[in-house]
């Protein structure tokens, strides 16, 4: 085993409480030469330090406003910011790099806070660096109602911050996704004369986050691709909801990291030692082939006298007693929420030094657009968000007359066409590209030595697949990420996919295997609940495609929705080209397909999805030949439908057609809205079989005859 680097001389490793008392802070940084192998000429510098008692001063301002925060909300979690205030005051005031202006500026450096319950250390140095929302009256507001405050990181309500965080060790992942994109970007657009990409990301992540699995996968991929602007900082404070972690966690970490590829550092005196944070980060950097860990001892809840070290200001406010007394304890005699005028002076000057960094970075970027003019239209379109105009025209083609096909297969050479016509259009699988069929076939491997490339092999890591594509679609506007696994297998996954959902992240989820068609393997791996299940979750779009039409449809819709997620269901099994089928349908959600009635007045309504639409097309055609009047609705997204005027959905399912039967291989629930009191459902209220696809879609009823049957039932 490597012995980690140790940094810091104090004795202790874990020094007692004393006894007495949408952002990122710029790094002033010139242009950089880089030789032809991209490593920087000159080693890059912090910023100076500010005096002692200038920095005790901002810490302890950290410390305060977090604990006034949580004690007027009478809610939320002290004991991180008091004791990760000395790291979060260096790193944000002497080495991330961003404008307060403009926190959106595309090269500032990425900061995480992955354990999001600490979430008052962030919002505190992010009003202390000057961000427009988050103000005084915003931290006052903290965890209240409507406020921009709320309880853990949310992307979406707060200037500054990046991804939403909360759900332990989905930060970590997310942060490892934030270096992939950077690395990615890097690879493709930095010349030799000019380094237009060049950020690093930084997160804070504690005990619980390093229980999580889904920290341990994405841990083991960056160490695998060596992305050393990962910097992350270990908050070792040995404190958890229940209690000591020794009761739960006594694992080496860092040999652990170690033994996933990582550089370690350990910073012993988290609590006082400055100088020991500043030489950790500055090490971190001169590391470049491989992300680093920088455990930081601290002592939850520092400088409070009863309650530091132990797990009562781990997730409580301190009670008005322990406030005062740790006011004492620290020397801050001051009200609540008070910012001393020295402090405001001080952290003042990151207005001019993040206006000046961008104003640097956009005059260079002003010099390679003019001697790069094709590479700086793709980086523009990834930076803005814009696509090229008639991206959707290369989607294929196909008609009636084309040969079945399996749904994947199409979706495959989506992939592919989107690729070629969308800068940004990048992604991968968990271990099965070749059954997915999801691989890029110009495009060779995202790896250590080819981060340029666009197939990013996540291995069988599907939790921290999803958190990592959130975080490149969080990244930069332009940039689109697919990732794909067995349809069943979202179940391993959900987490980052609800988080996709929550945090406007528009990843594309490809989920083939979708049905009970897949077979032989079994019920393990056939999902029946998982079509409903995830139409219940908010802000996404479940989409099941039923030929070659309605799959380029489904894409089409996936790239433009950038704001929310989508996830394909796609068929393993071969299906045919439907009659009536159509991109702009599938746009809508549902629609009619085929219809021999008038005055939107059928005898029937039919309703498929995916596989089951041909089962309702023809069904309804032996139908019409027994002289009834049958209408087939394709309602390939229920999102997308319930967002059309009452009018067009009352055209598609009129109100006074009651006879109505869905045809779906999954559960029934939830279907009840579309047939009504007096409809039916074919469905599977039971888990699946192994046996060939045809045997069983007989015996479970997926037939004509018996939709037929049940047709003449109503």
């Amino acid at each position: 085993m490597v012995t980690p680097t140790p940094v810091s001389t104090s004795p202790a490793s874990r020094p007692a409480a004393p006894a007495s008392g949408r952002g990122f802070l710029p790094l002033r940084r010139p242009f950089v030469a880089r030789r032809p192998g991209g490593r920087p000429a000159t080693a890059l510098r912090a910023r100076p330090a500010a005096a002692a008692e200038l920095v005790e001063r901002s810490v302890n301002t950290i410390r305060f406003l977090a604990v006034d925060a949580v004690e007027k909300a009478n809610s939320g979690h002290p004991g991180l910011p008091m004791g990760c205030a000395p790291l979060g005051h260096v790193l944000f005031d002497e080495f991330l790099r961003f404008n307060p202006r403009n926190p959106g500026w595309f090269d500032r450096d990425r900061f995480v806070l992955s354990a999001g319950h600490g979430c008052m250390l962030q919002y505190a140095l992010l009003h202390l660096a000057g961000y427009e929302g988050v103000t005084m009256d915003d931290l006052k507001a903290f965890r209240q109602w409507g406020s921009r405050t709320p309880g853990h990181p949310e992307n979406f309500e707060t200037q500054g911050v990046e991804v939403t965080t909360g759900p332990l060790g989905q930060g970590f992942a997310n942060a490892v996704g934030l270096v992939l994109a950077e690395k990615h970007l890097a690879a493709r657009f930095n010349k030799p004369d000019i380094t237009i990409v060049d950020h690093y990301t930084y997160v804070i992540l504690g005990d619980g986050c390093q229980m999580e699995g889904v920290a341990n996968e994405a841990s083991s991929l960056d160490g695998h691709w060596g992305l050393g602007k990962l910097i992350a900082f270990y908050d070792d404070n040995h404190i958890s909801i229940d209690g000591s972690t020794d009761i739960a966690f006594t694992e080496d970490v860092l040999a652990r990291y170690e033994a996933l590829g990582w550089h370690t550092i350990w910073v012993k005196n988290g609590n006082t030692g400055y100088d020991d944070i500043r030489a950790a980060i500055k090490e971190a950097k001169e590391v470049k082939d491989k992300p680093t860990l920088i455990k930081v001892t601290t002592t939850i809840g520092y400088g409070s006298p009863n309650k530091a070290s132990t797990h009562s200001v781990h997730g409580s406010a301190l009670g008005s007693k322990e406030v005062e007394a740790t006011r004492n304890n620290l020397l801050w005699h001051h009200e609540p929420f008070h910012v001393p005028d020295d402090v405001k002076r001080h952290w003042c000057h990151h207005f001019d030094e993040g206006a000046s960094l961008e104003a640097e970075w956009n005059a260079k970027f002003a010099e390679y657009e003019k001697k790069y003019q094709q590479e700086a239209a793709e980086l523009n379109s990834i930076i803005s968000g814009e696509l090229p105009s008639g991206w959707d025209s290369a989607l294929p083609k196909y008609t009636p007359e084309s040969p079945t096909d399996a749904t994947r297969n199409i979706s495959q050479q989506c992939l592919n066409a989107l690729a070629e016509v969308i800068p940004g259009f990048l992604g991968g699988s968990a271990d099965l590209a070749s059954s997915n069929m999801t691989l890029l076939k110009m495009f060779g491997d995202f790896q250590k030595d080819t981060p340029e490339e666009r197939n990013i092999r996540f291995g069988v890591r599907e939790h921290a697949m999803g958190a990592i594509s959130n975080a490149i679609a969080l990244h930069s506007p332009g940039l689109i990420p697919y990732c794909s696994t067995f349809f069943v297998f979202t179940d391993y996954m959900r987490a980052p996919i609800r988080l996709s959902a929550l945090c406007g992240s528009g990843v594309i989820y490809v989920m083939t295997h979708d049905s009970i068609g897949l077979g032989e393997d079994g019920p393990t791996h056939q999902p029946v609940e998982q079509l409903f299940s995830l139409r219940a979750m908010p802000n996404i779009l479940v989409l099941r495609p039923a030929d070659g039409t309605e799959t380029p449809g489904a894409y089409r819709v996936a790239v433009i929705n950038r704001q929310r997620p989508s996830i394909l269901a796609l068929s393993r099994q071969k299906l045919p080209q439907l009659e009536g089928t159509s991109v702009e349908g599938v746009a809508k959600g549902g629609y009619v397909i085929s219809d021999n009635s008038s005055g939107n007045k059928p005898d029937l309504i039919l309703i498929g999805t995916g596989s089951e639409l041909e089962i309702a097309a023809k069904a309804a055609d032996e139908l019409r030949k027994e002289g009834k009047t049958v209408r087939v609705v394709s309602l390939v997204c229920w999102e997308l439908f319930e967002e059309q005027s009452e009018e067009y959905k009352e055209s598609v399912l009129p109100s006074e057609v009651t006879s109505r039967i869905s045809i779906e291989a999954g559960v029934t629930l939830g279907w009840e809205k579309y047939i009504g009191q007096k409809g039916k459902s074919i469905g599977i209220d039971r888990f699946g079989t192994s046996a060939p696809a045809g045997k069983i879609y007989k015996e479970l009823g997926f037939t004509v005859e018996n939709v037929i049957a049940t047709a003449k039932s109503l």
